[in-house]
């Protein structure tokens, strides 16, 4: 097997046929669009053929290229929110399709990294590639004591190739933010910096040794997950030793047969195992697809190939709490305020209404099916496609490599188990995750906010009834009349509910022994009032709807 020409490793070359790879492809989707302005069956048609011809192109000039043409190929297979379906199925597998490098360039960098040749290290040494990827090829080999081991050694000049490509994909995030809508639903130069940053990490093999020995520690107690043992000694910036690992792909439902595992209890597993990555801080495995999940003989998960490492950081806990808080208690002011603090909303958005967009879609889903099988998450999967589209919201790119992982463990669990239900799965996880303490405080937060944001209200409106002309006066006054005695209702409603809520501890506590028919007979007074109260204020509310 031959190396490719030398200009294959030319700036000039990569560059261009990067560049303009994608140029063609924005001015043929410009070109179709402008020649075609009413669409029916036939013309939709013929856009998907246009966008599968675009596809293989991408294909085939990836897997002659290699370098970052591959690693964004894998990337793009998974983002469904905004690549068209006949790309992901085209990209999709990009990782298994890699020709191997001759034999002579893996030689020759074993001999530069560890100072001899493969022979004079290990006691056996297999010559032939087991697996051939975008970085890096995988062999065999025996160390002097026996042990069995995978050695993963970078390609040629890979890091070279990289460095290239990354100015070339530079030039072509610019392109598609100046002259496309892309730039509207992801930061283009946030995803850029994050991609540049998380493949150069995936360059250094003992950065991938550093996040092995952290899950390997991180899972040491789990029954459910073995982490494979690294030769640190062997292992170096550009060549990876671990133990050799007898199983087979997580998706192999063969093997499964074979050994009489249920692929319901290995969904259970990976769910665990991946939720607690994706919801509590530290590294979490960023690119999960099936052939770095794998599954031995006894049911155990093995998880391999940590080059690609995302983080989750307190922060991050925070946002994803309030999140899922605020669906719980409906206050989609708090989903918007977290959103956007998480860099999702759009500067020119107009949040009442995508808080009331959002509010639609979910009451939609609950008043739906509780049921989250394949069907229902494909539903959801493309009513957030055209979501994304639609409004003015983008993707943020820090959290990109996370969606990503999560999109793929999803498709390797409705792989193995369509019928499954994630909510049934995901409800005893998320009640534990956020605590009981934790949501009684946040929905006492809110209803203190609640009811003292109209009181220091109370001055603004005053300040703007005074400034108003005599025209607007009259409404002024009636709007400033319901919302004092609305602000009032409020006001009481809380101040029952403390002398309730103190009274009943009080009287748990035992502080009334002598006194408790008056003190039972107050706690009584105070319930009657509450209810009053709210009763009253319930039909105003409803009275001033009507009329409006």
């Amino acid at each position: 097997m031959k190396l490719p020409s030398k200009r294959t490793y030319s700036l000039a070359y990569r560059g261009t046929v990067i560049v303009w790879m994608a140029v063609k492809f924005i001015i043929q989707i410009y070109a179709f669009y402008f020649t075609h302005r009413f669409w029916d069956e036939l013309i939709q048609k013929k856009w998907e053929r246009l966008l599968a011809r675009q596809a293989k192109e991408y294909r085939i000039k990836a897997i002659r290229l290699g370098g970052v043409l591959i690693k964004v190929g894998q990337f793009l297979s998974t983002r469904a929110d905004f690549m068209p379906d006949v790309f992901l199925k085209e990209l999709t597998g990009l990782e298994d399709r890699v020709p191997a490098d001759p034999y002579i360039h893996a030689e020759k960098l074993l001999q530069q990294e560890w100072g001899a040749k493969p022979e004079e290290i290990l006691q056996r040494f297999d010559r032939r590639p087991i697996a051939s990827a975008s970085i890096g090829e995988v062999f065999c080999g025996w160390l002097p004591d026996g042990r069995k081991v995978a050695i993963k050694v970078q390609r040629y000049r890979i890091q070279d190739i990289f460095h290239k490509d990354f100015k070339a994909l530079k030039l072509v995030f610019r392109i598609l933010d100046t002259v496309t809508s892309i730039g509207r639903i992801v930061d283009l130069h946030a995803l850029y910096r994050e991609f540049v940053e998380v493949t150069n990490r995936e360059l250094n093999f003992r950065k991938e040794l550093e996040y092995a020995n952290y899950f390997r520690e991180r899972y040491r107690d789990n029954p459910n997950i073995y982490i494979p043992e690294y030769i640190e000694e062997l292992t170096t910036k550009r060549v990876l030793v671990m133990e050799w690992i007898d199983g087979k792909k997580v998706t192999n439902r063969t093997f499964m047969q074979q050994h009489q595992i249920n692929p319901e209890h290995i969904v259970e597993k990976l769910f665990d195992i991946f939720f607690d990555q994706y919801f509590e801080e530290g590294y979490f495995h960023a690119d999960p697809h099936a052939g770095n999940i794998l599954i031995q003989a006894d049911g155990r998960i093995v998880l391999i190939d940590f080059g690609m490492v995302g983080v989750i950081y307190r922060q991050d806990i925070r946002f994803f709490k309030y999140l899922i808080q605020g669906l719980i208690v409906d206050d989609y002011n708090v989903i918007i305020d977290t959103l956007e603090e998480m860099d999702f909303i759009l500067p020119s958005a107009n949040k009442e209404k995508l808080k009331h967009v959002i509010r639609q879609t979910v009451e939609m889903y609950k008043n739906g099916s509780h049921h989250m099988d394949a069907d229902t998450i494909g539903q959801i999967m493309g009513d957030l496609k055209d979501f994304i589209h639609d409004q003015p919201i983008q993707l943020s790119a820090k959290y990109t490599f996370l969606g990503r992982s999560i999109s793929i463990i999803l498709g390797i669990l409705l792989a193995l188990h369509p019928d499954m239900d994630i909510g049934k799965l995901a409800k005893p996880k998320v009640k534990k995750w956020i605590g009981k303490k934790e949501i009684f405080e946040f929905i006492s937060e809110r209803i203190n906010k609640n009811t003292i944001q109209p009181l220091l209200r109370f001055p603004k409106a005053v300040i703007a009834f005074l400034d108003s002309g005599e025209k607007n006066r009259e409404w002024e006054r009636e709007r400033l009349k319901k919302q004092q005695m609305h602000q009032f209702y409020l006001t009481l409603e809380l101040c029952c509910f403390m002398l309730i809520l103190t009274g009943a501890i009080l009287l748990y506590a035992g502080f009334f022994p002598f006194h408790h028919v008056v003190a039972y007979s107050a706690e009584g007074i105070g319930i009657v009032l509450f209810l009053l109260l709210f009763v009253t204020h319930f039909r105003m509310i409803r009275k001033n709807n009507r009329r409006n």
